[in-house]
């Protein structure tokens, strides 16, 4: 198996196993997986995958860093995408939320629900 599939069987591991709710074997497959050689929209919806994980896992600061790297090669992807809007939204309903969580959730337009800023 070339490496670009290699990588897209990876992707889709990390993304069975975040569904399945096994956050910590996400995280083992997705995080150290270079995914230089697939398309930007692959990149970005795995990087947003292992976010999702890191988030699980209470790795909130990896998970946003995540988030932002994602956000600087595809933005519209990571501002528009429900799953990266419903993780910044639950991110900003912990107590402190980080600084960056909310100015990216100022980019995206989201809003924790029920508290009006």
């Amino acid at each position: 198996m070339d490496r670009v599939r290699a990588d897209h069987v990876s992707i889709h591991k990390t993304t069975i196993a975040i569904e399945l709710g096994d956050a910590q074997r996400a995280i083992a497959i997705g995080a150290p997986l270079d995914t230089s050689t697939v398309p930007v929209e692959r990149q970005v919806r795995h990087a947003i995958e292992t976010a999702r994980a890191l988030a699980r896992w209470n790795r909130i600061d990896d998970a946003l860093a995540t988030l932002l790297d994602a956000e600087v090669i595809g933005p519209d992807q990571v501002r528009y995408h429900r799953l990266s809007r419903d993780l910044v939204r639950d991110i900003l309903t912990r107590p402190r939320p980080p600084r960056l969580a909310v100015e990216l959730s100022d980019r995206m337009g989201v809003r924790p629900e029920g508290l009006r800023w």
